[in-house]
């Protein structure tokens, strides 16, 4: 039975390659990860051979037919049109089978299960790093040290990380070719070990429990601007990075609720993946003060610069100035409230969801963006009042409430943890 353009949009993966005839030799291959392809099988000189139209719906169904007469038609000269197909690529130097080609089609497959920011990134590192150098090559021939020499481009600028992940990126192209019956392997596994090692990460300095208090003298006494000191205020009360805390937008709060929370978006996100952050009430005071000094901007802390908001340098160029150069920044904040945390006993998965650090599963990873809500409210108004208390000079003492964080990961397995928080 011929194929509809209808059936081939409403097809549906299945755990296995499924075929689906149109004739004289002509079917779609629908793979499991979604991707279909125009195959043609014929027989030419006693032996079976398969010939690769292209993809739906880069190739219609129209086109793909056009395709079959054409081949039917070689075979009916005695011409292979495989052969002949390859025979025309080498001549005009191009090819439908290309890295361009091919990395385009393994992109337009992908990007559905990706933020639009990362998808625009990813592509633009392949365009710009590895298109521009061997796009154009029939991705069948494509050699590892064509792969290395542009890779190493990379490298001579600097970027040793970038530099791996692009080989990782060309890598599942080639993998992709593979399952599409367009190239027969892959050949960046061959320069695993090939590039330089990049230098180990500088991590951030962040500040000890010991070294807070004489930091809020510090900013008490700061004479700056006064939407700087609650920006940092509310960066540390919060946990999040500086870039979400100075693009936020006022229509991301839910202020007049009985648990207000800051909504951000998944475009916001340095993992990709929105983010649900409990408001205390240290924070809505914050945000209170904001506000007074936002002048009905649609910004939490704007400015007149172009970007409409403080920049990325604000609030490290003030604790610059409070001679805090070298000894500390204002992303170590963030691990010195997640060491704090730790130490006193919350659940490190609370502690890690409230720092957004995204799970490695995928489904499990759109799941966080609200995991763990309620009990990260409790534990973000236990570290507000931490804060306060070392702001007002009283000694905290290490607490470990009865039933409450010890050994939590076992008790909630079991459906035993307690309703009481501090």
């Amino acid at each position: 039975m011929a194929l509809t353009d209808t059936a081939i949009r409403n097809v549906k993966p299945s755990d296995k390659p499924r075929k689906m005839s149109d004739g004289g030799g002509l079917f779609l291959l629908v793979q499991p990860a979604g991707s279909k392809l125009w195959r043609q099988s014929y027989r030419f000189d006693g032996k079976q051979k398969l010939l690769s139209h292209g993809s739906y719906p880069t190739v219609s169904l129209q086109d793909a037919r056009a395709k079959r007469e054409a081949a039917k038609e070689l075979l009916g000269k005695g011409i292979d049109p495989a052969a002949d197909l390859k025979s025309r690529k080498k001549k005009k130097g191009e090819s439908g089978e290309t890295f361009a080609v091919v990395a385009q089609e393994w992109f337009d497959n992908r990007k559905t299960g990706w933020t639009e920011r990362y998808a625009s990134r990813l592509w633009n590192r392949i365009e710009n790093d590895i298109i521009g150098r061997i796009g154009g090559r029939p991705i069948a021939e494509i050699e590892p040290w064509e792969i290395l020499e542009a890779v190493r481009k990379i490298e001579k600028r600097g970027s040793l990380v970038m530099a791996g992940r692009v080989l990782s990126t060309c890598g599942q192209v080639f993998r992709y070719a593979v399952s599409t019956q367009r190239a027969k392997s892959d050949p960046s596994r061959d320069l695993r070990g090939a590039l330089r090692t990049p230098n180990p990460v500088q991590h951030h300095k962040a500040m000890k429990a010991s070294e807070l208090g004489p930091f809020f003298k510090a900013l008490s006494a700061y004479s700056g601007d006064e939407q700087t000191v609650l920006a940092i205020r509310f960066v540390m009360h919060t946990m999040v990075r500086t870039t979400e805390a100075r693009l936020a937008e006022w229509e991301e709060f839910e202020l007049d609720t009985k648990e207000p929370v800051w909504r951000i978006p998944a475009e916001r996100m340095k993992m990709g993946n929105g983010h649900v952050v409990p408001l205390t009430p240290q924070v809505l005071a914050i945000l209170r003060k904001l506000r007074k000094l936002s002048g009905g901007s649609k910004y939490v802390m704007p400015t007149t610069t172009k970007e409409g908001v403080i920049s990325q340098n604000t609030m490290i160029y003030a604790l610059y100035r409070m001679g805090y150069h070298s000894r500390a920044t204002v992303h170590g904040f963030r691990g010195t409230a997640s060491t704090i945390l730790n130490e006193q006993g919350f659940n490190s998965d609370w502690v890690e969801a409230q720092l957004a650090h995204t799970d490695r599963d995928e489904v499990r990873a759109a799941y966080n963006s609200a995991r763990w809500l309620p009990r990260r409210r409790k534990m973000l108004q236990w570290w507000s009042n931490y804060l306060d208390k070392v702001e007002a000079g009283n000694e905290v003492k290490r607490e470990r409430p009865a039933n409450a964080f010890f050994g939590c990961r076992e008790m909630e397995a079991i459906g035993r943890v307690s309703s009481h928080w501090p």
